[in-house]
């Protein structure tokens, strides 16, 4: 049993983990300002999409001082309810009236003049869930089968209305996150092998019966095969990413973000840093995505009680996923399938709940086991 005197009673939050946080959304504040002017010129504005993304950030940082005050513990039984509301969301916005549909997708969920995404809550919902799961659940009672069932069935069903919108990145960034999520939650290998080739095999099912992912998939292998089509997104990010050589060619300098680059604000706005910080500041942002990461595992491993523990790893596994995978995306090394890249990108509803996630993972911080205790109790 752990002790009270083993459970660290200042209270602070991981101040290392606060700045790195700090840093990454800075980049993505310059960045956006940055990137977006051309296209803000749509809409007779230039600062447009800068604006609305400091205003996304200002609720961000309410989101994020709201997840580092309140007890974590206490989210714990909200997350039936949360899995519960999430999957009403995702099934609400196929219906006519309730969602809308953009770029060919239907995504987003208008309620009075707020506009959100649910898919996005749902990342935090399922880690929420599964967390709260693992961390009550009796092996010796329950049973292993049962214990996959509560916990595949809500997240495939999740998974399948977030592929249906469509969205692949954020499907593989919710079956990668629950695959880790299972790992962290003691089962055993032969249950993560079955997971993982029943998931592999899903994936290639879906890609190779869908035109659309097909083509996307056609133009992963030699995008200049199909230059104008599927592969037009790949090709122009290299272009951005290779034009930056070492230094970049300055703060503004981009030339790929006056309507050459698709998605240069969102999905591949590392492509414009690329392009204009260069080698210099892409790996610069890379590193800060390590540290971001070694610390929030440093959090996970030290954290109080068992829900701590699944917490902290499942937002940091998420948080990791998605960035690699949209950094995968962008210099060509998986096929597009259009994720934002956390802190970075011009957010709404992705930067207030991934904001709002962090400040969880900073509240779990706070009453983190000392590490020379948990090192003399094992």
């Amino acid at each position: 049993m752990r002790s009270v005197k083993d459970v660290v009673a200042s209270g602070r939050p991981d101040y290392i983990l606060l700045f790195i946080l700090m840093a990454l959304l800075s980049v993505g504040f310059i960045m956006v300002f940055s990137a977006s002017p051309a296209l803000g010129m749509k809409f007779g504005d230039s600062l447009y999409y800068f604006k609305r993304h400091a205003l996304h950030l200002l609720l961000g940082s309410v989101a994020l001082a709201a997840g580092v005050k309140m007890d974590y513990r206490n989210l714990k039984k909200w997350s039936n309810l949360a899995i519960i509301a999430v999957i009403s969301l995702l099934f609400l916005i196929f219906i006519p009236g309730f969602g809308r549909s953009a770029g060919g997708a239907v995504r987003w969920m208008d309620v009075f003049v707020i506009a959100f995404q649910p898919s996005e809550i749902a990342k935090i919902a399922v880690i929420l869930y599964l967390a709260s799961l693992f961390s009550s659940w009796d092996y010796d009672k329950g049973g292993i089968p049962r214990l996959l069932a509560l916990s595949l069935l809500p997240v495939a069903l999740i998974a399948y209305l977030v592929l249906k919108q469509p969205d692949l990145g954020t499907t593989l960034v919710i079956a990668g996150t629950t695959f880790v999520m299972f790992y962290m939650g003691g089962l055993k290998d032969r249950y993560l092998f079955f997971t993982a080739v029943i998931g592999s095999a899903v994936f290639l099912m879906l890609s190779f019966t869908s035109a659309y992912r097909f083509r996307r998939l056609i133009a992963f292998v030699d995008p200049w095969k199909v230059p104008r089509d599927a592969g037009f997104h790949i090709i122009q990010s290299l272009l951005a990413v290779g034009s930056g050589g070492l230094f970049g060619l300055g703060l503004g300098g981009s030339k790929q973000k006056f309507f050459y680059l698709p998605q240069h604000y969102t999905d591949f706005i590392y492509s414009i840093l690329s392009e204009e910080l260069g080698f210099i500041g892409a790996a610069g942002v890379i590193i800060l995505f390590v540290l971001f990461v070694t610390r929030g595992i440093r959090i996970a491993r030290f954290a109080q009680d068992e829900f701590g523990r699944l917490l902290a790893g499942g937002i940091i596994s998420w948080i990791a996923i998605q960035a690699l995978l949209n950094l995968y995306v962008v210099t060509g090394m998986f096929p597009v399938t259009g994720i934002p890249l956390p802190f970075i990108s011009f957010g709404g509803t992705a930067l207030v709940v991934t904001m709002f996630s962090v400040g969880v993972l900073l509240n779990i911080s706070k009453s983190m086991i000392r590490p020379s205790a948990k090192e003399a109790a094992e």
